[in-house]
């Protein structure tokens, strides 16, 4: 089996855990070189992979193929840029970058070059929503009308953390907001119009901690929301149409799993807990029926075996760079639409 090299440039929460179990247990990648401030803690998981200080000493090694960038949002342009320029595949961490001119460029860079560009948006392999989008893909709910998708958290007190300084590409909307958008944009592509309210709700607080966006499509009404002070979270998804409707609560288990060492192929890997089974409601003949739904297995693997495929036998990437463009657009129309308190149309 082929090989694809890699060089992470990044060893923090990212890199730890949504990339380095995956580069360790997929017959297709190996780990070649890891850019760290910080070689104890990546010896404890890569113990014979080379450690460097600088991103330059890994773009020179010509036996490296695929660069992965997990580090802050303000690098991921210039590190890409220099990546794709360096002749290397690469992957970026969400979000894409922090403006659309960027991406835009970085798209007509790797069209160049003949390389592939693609975005980790992981959670299109949540459980939760691979469920959401079969029952839809069913007919079960009819027209879709509404679609209303929570990502809400309960984190009261700011933290040092760079996500909530004021910097770019910080607050929530570029980090829960990019999974949010890409998810809706995935199902239904692009709105016809943005509605977005965005700001700090936290005291101290510095960048958006708080959004609530409507997509316009028609008769259909997407909602985005997220909230850093929800102690107690309702549905994550709820989407309704003519025939019916569906709930589902509970968040995919996978980052959970990573974050305690578990890997794909561990026992219950990506599975759901029977309670948090969504509910379908259907109106069948004047009749109300109601069914628990399974939830279907989470798989973030998925992403890498799709990358992996399109890396050696030039297929498709697993998320487009366009589709990650048009992430970007939309997070940047919803803070024009924040900013000046109107609908924009798209």
């Amino acid at each position: 089996m082929k090989k694809v090299h890699v060089g992470l440039i990044g060893y923090g929460f990212s890199g730890q855990f949504f990339h380095g179990p995956f580069l360790k247990t997929l017959a297709g990648f190996e780990c070649a070189k890891i850019v760290s401030s910080n070689p104890e803690k990546v010896k404890k998981d890569f113990p014979g992979v080379e450690i460097v200080t600088d991103v330059e000493q890994l773009l020179a090694d010509p036996n490296i193929d695929l660069v992965i960038v997990t580090t802050p949002n303000t690098t991921h342009y210039p590190y890409a840029k220099q990546a794709l320029l360096a002749g290397k595949h690469v992957v970026v961490e969400k979000p894409f970058v922090n403006h659309s001119k960027d991406a835009e460029e970085l798209i007509e860079i790797a069209s160049q070059n003949k390389k592939v560009l693609t975005v980790f948006q992981n959670r299109r392999w949540d459980n939760d929503f691979l469920t959401v989008k079969a029952v839809m893909e069913s007919g079960a709910l009819g027209e879709i009308y509404c679609f209303e998708s929570h990502y809400d958290r309960y984190k009261p007190e700011v933290t040092p953390r760079w996500r909530e300084q004021n910097l770019a590409g910080s607050g929530m909307l570029y980090d829960l907001g990019a999974h949010l958008i890409d998810q809706a944009l995935h199902l239904f592509g692009l709105p016809e119009s943005v509605l977005g309210d965005i700001f700090a709700q936290r005291e101290n607080g510095v960048v958006d901690d708080y959004f609530h966006i409507v997509l316009g499509y028609g008769k259909l009404r997407v909602i985005l929301h997220s909230s850093m002070i929800v102690k107690h979270s309702g549905p994550r998804f709820q989407v309704h149409g003519s025939k019916g409707s569906f709930i589902k609560c509970g968040l995919d288990s996978q980052e959970d799993a990573l974050k305690q060492g578990k890997v794909p192929g561990d026992a219950l890997w990506g599975r759901d807990h029977e309670h948090n089974y969504g509910e379908l409601t259907m109106n069948v003949g004047g009749l109300t029926l109601k069914s628990k739904i399974e939830t279907i297995p989470g798989s973030y693997e998925s992403f890498y075996n799709g990358l992996y495929e399109s890396i050696t036998e030039n297929k498709p990437a697993p998320v487009s760079a366009t589709d990650a463009l048009n992430t970007i657009r939309v997070i940047e129309a919803v803070k024009l639409s924040s900013q000046e308190k109107r609908t924009i149309s798209f």
